[in-house]
């Protein structure tokens, strides 16, 4: 099991509600964004001397923007209903990982100076006789703390009587914290790169190159065939943008070379963009429409230029998210692609349906050496749909691994589809400097997990987000599993998926072998 220097959680036969234990976490907080990562997008690059000014004019802008902001901040009742729904409150016991609690750090604000009888009763000096408090500078830092200790899985909201969106507070408060220059390095630095080079690596045209054609010759030392991954290539019909981690990680890669193969045997052109090469989006981490904006319109703009009839995602849960919440307001019309296709596709839609049209010769038993659980993705799961179906994105990714591995097993249904939980490192939390929060935060997921094990004989966990593959390859083992159980579902395919001309690399060992003899 892998060390560490805080103690950590020991896996109970159920997910328990842990005793309230004031600030456990309250230490807890991710590296400022340096000032030149905040001026690249457009923020304050560091405090300002009217730093409460700044932050109540940001305050105000952004209720006057979003509508259901105020709302939120109007509507919660106390009733408790999400206290206990959050896996970072469920993994560290500090009750401001409570959603209620952490809502309300920017809510007592809200009510002081947005409210009349916040208003009223502060200028009388009775603020907190309304639940409001004056807005101190040792709020922003708690703020920064505490809102980056909520991965915006929104599984509070599906429990909240008044569906009250804690992810949209998170974000809002992000922004304020942004504006007035107190922004997250992690995420910040990563926009920066996604603007001056396309992807959130900083991958240069020349290394995603070689990436790709190192792939394709993996691909055909493996099977003897030729599998092609453009690069730029005009006239293509699909454009697909996926994330990053899928040029350079296992899983990732693994899944990537999947989508390569389902491409090639469709017989579909496709190709990728050295200019929008990232699916991901970081803008919504960080509560800015503006900055996902500028980032989505770099898919629009690759799109326009390759001429391409249709856009596929890859395996991203908040790519995902972004891309079909948002992306056809944030950087449409799209009215020059092919109107017979979704805009965008996801590719377990693609997949999917080239399954059931029996374009694919698929053999399930090369998965036979697992046996597979499956975890859904919270900004999947709860965030956006898949097919024209209710209840797509549930059933779609578990058709697929049905389709290509004989064996499959769901954890506990109290930890599935919309009350799934969250792999505890989404929502821009994936540094190691959040290490301590991401594995408590992954508790939950990993009691299920366990459990299935311990009683089905679960080997394996596939996931279609590359954030929670490469959280559960991190977290895997401090909870006594092997950092290679987590798996891409399109690995799954690309295993079971027979390429026409295939000859398997153990088939021309026995052909050399037998030509020796």
């Amino acid at each position: 099991m892998a060390k560490a220097e805080f103690e950590i959680p020991e896996i109970e036969e159920f997910i328990e509600v842990p005793e309230v234990t004031p600030g456990t976490m309250a230490h807890s907080s991710p590296y400022v964004a340096k000032s030149e990562f905040q001026e690249t997008l457009g923020y304050a690059g560091e405090v300002p001397d009217d730093w409460k000014e700044k932050t109540l004019e940001a305050m105000g802008d952004l209720l006057g923007k979003y509508r259901g902001l105020q709302v939120f901040m109007d509507s919660c009742v106390k009733c408790g209903a999400c206290t206990d729904k959050c896996h970072y409150y469920l993994g560290t016991k500090d009750p401001l990982n409570m959603p209620v609690a952490r809502q309300d750090l920017m809510r007592k604000v809200y009510r002081r100076y947005f409210t009349f009888a916040g208003k009223f009763f502060g200028k009388l000096g009775m603020a907190s006789f309304v639940g409001a408090k004056e807005l101190e500078r040792e709020d922003l830092d708690q703020w920064f703390s505490y809102y980056h200790q909520c991965s915006q899985c929104r599984r509070c909201s599906v429990f909240c009587p008044y569906g009250i969106d804690t992810a949209e507070i998170t974000m809002a408060a992000r922004e304020v914290l942004a504006r007035v220059g107190i922004g997250q390095k992690y995420s910040n630095e990563i926009i920066g790169k996604v603007f001056k080079i396309g992807n959130n690596l900083g991958l240069p045209e020349p290394a995603l190159e070689d990436t790709l054609e190192g792939l394709e010759e993996d691909i055909e030392d493996e099977t003897g065939v030729k599998v092609r991954f453009p690069l730029d290539e005009k006239g293509a019909d699909i454009l697909l943008v996926t994330p990053s981690a899928d040029f350079f990680a296992e899983p990732h890669v693994d899944g990537l070379m999947g989508y390569g193969k389902v491409f090639h045997e469709t017989g579909v052109s496709w190709t990728l963009s050295s200019k929008a090469s990232e699916a991901a989006n970081f803008g919504m981490f960080i509560g800015s429409y503006e900055n996902m904006r500028k980032i989505s319109l770099r898919i629009r703009e690759a799109a326009l230029e390759l001429g391409v009839k249709r856009i596929i995602f890859g395996e991203c849960g908040h790519a995902w998210r972004v891309a079909y919440s948002f992306l056809n307001t944030l950087a449409g019309p799209f009215d020059f692609l092919d109107p017979d296709y979704p805009v965008p596709q996801h590719i377990l839609e693609f997949t999917w349906n080239e399954i059931q049209k029996g374009t694919l010769n698929l053999d399930p038993s090369r998965n036979d050496d697992m046996v597979l659980t499956y975890h859904d993705s919270c900004n999947v799961a709860r965030a956006s749909r898949m097919g024209d179906m209710p209840g797509g994105q549930f059933i779609i990714p578990r058709n697929v691994i049905k389709a290509v591995c004989n064996n499959f097993v769901d954890m506990d249904p109290d930890t599935l589809y919309e009350k799934t939980f969250c792999c505890g490192g989404g929502g821009g939390l994936l540094t190691d400097d959040l290490m301590e929060l991401r594995i408590k935060g992954g508790l939950p997921r990993m009691t299920a997990l366990k459990q299935v094990t311990e009683e089905q004989g679960v080997t394996h966990m596939a996931a279609i987000c590359a954030i929670c593959k490469s959280q559960f390859t991190k977290i895997l083992p401090y909870y006594g599993f092997d950092m290679d159980q987590i798996v891409s579902v399109h690995q799954l395919v690309s295993n079971a998926l027979i390429l026409t001309g295939q000859t398997d690399e153990d088939e021309d060992d026995d052909d050399s072998g037998e030509e020796a003899a």
